[in-house]
């Protein structure tokens, strides 16, 4: 079953939850699905950070992120939902940008009603596009997807820029043009999470980045009572590699040392993580007998 299907069943099975933790790259992707995860989700703003070391401002382009999120899915197999930030311009810019992603073999895309340059859903300074333009991206988007399974998930930032209200009336504007999936972004209070499963006509989707966030904190299980379909955690993994490698380079400029004492971690733990077993078996797969006779025969 294709990653696509696997996730419309994931939508379509009462009562359940997908959680997607962030992965920014393929080593992060390996260790999620090694963790048992059923999903993953790629974050845009972990991908502009580790690719380009740069904030999350729409300055990673389309080919970028499509890259990544090839990636991820070759190293995994797991439903991949994608950022794909504003589908990079108009409505024919969806086009060719749900073409990408889908040919990367992603399960789900998330397109925003941002202009461009667009900004990090938790910056302040958003500027959102009318409405009906944004429409008119989200009709674009389903209708160029080949397989019927491919998940539209349409997000807005209404909720920081012209209230809740709006966000809702957004939300449910997207769905009436195709959108599979809603994502309503940065909900300011408790009871504006509460609201958002009721009150939009399909499937939610909702960010889940701790107490540090505009948004309050979600455990998995209150994602289910209020009746989210899916949960992100962008920064679920990508937020401990940060404070990871201040602390060891820390101890390497103050100590002289190189490792961490108590949790070292060696080249086969490492190549372990990312699949060398399997890549093993593979080279003994095609291993050449040099005990076997050489061909002796003419031509």
């Amino acid at each position: 079953m294709n990653p696509a299907k696997v996730l419309r069943n994931y939508l379509e099975t009462p009562g359940k939850v997908v959680i997607a933790p962030g992965a920014y790259d393929g080593l992060s992707a390996r260790l999620i699905a090694e963790a048992g995860f059923e999903a993953i989700y790629m974050t845009g703003g972990g991908t502009a950070a580790s690719r380009l070391g740069q904030p999350d401002l729409g300055l990673i382009t389309m080919t970028e992120m499509v890259a990544n999120a090839a990636m991820i899915v070759d190293c995994t197999g797991l439903p991949v939902i994608a950022d794909a930030d504003t589908g990079y311009g108009n409505a024919l810019n969806v086009v060719r940008t749900v073409r990408e992603y889908e040919r990367a073999g992603v399960a789900a895309i998330h397109l925003e009603d941002q202009v461009l340059p667009k900004k990090c859903g938790f910056l302040g300074g958003k500027q959102l596009v009318e409405i009906e333009e944004f429409v008119q991206k989200i009709k674009a988007a389903a209708d160029t997807r080949r397989d019927s399974d491919f998940v539209i998930i349409a997000r807005t930032d209404a909720c920081t820029v012209f209230g809740f209200e709006e966000a809702i009336r957004r939300a449910n504007l997207c769905v009436e043009a195709g959108a599979d999936v809603v994502f309503i972004e940065a909900p300011k209070t408790m009871e504006e999470l509460e609201e958002i499963p009721k009150r939009v006509k399909a499937p939610c989707l909702t960010n889940v980045s701790g107490p540090a966030s505009k948004t309050p904190p979600l455990t998995t299980v209150e994602l289910g009572k209020m009746g989210y379909k899916i949960g992100i955690y962008p920064a679920l993994c990508i937020g401990p590699v940060l404070h990871g490698i201040r602390r060891a380079l820390k101890v390497l400029k103050e100590e002289g040392i190189g490792w961490n004492p108590s949790e070292p971690v060696g080249p086969h733990e490492l190549f372990a993580a990312v699949g060398l077993k399997d890549w093993n078996e593979l080279e003994q797969k095609y291993v050449v007998d040099k005990k076997a006779p050489a061909n002796s025969g003419s031509v």
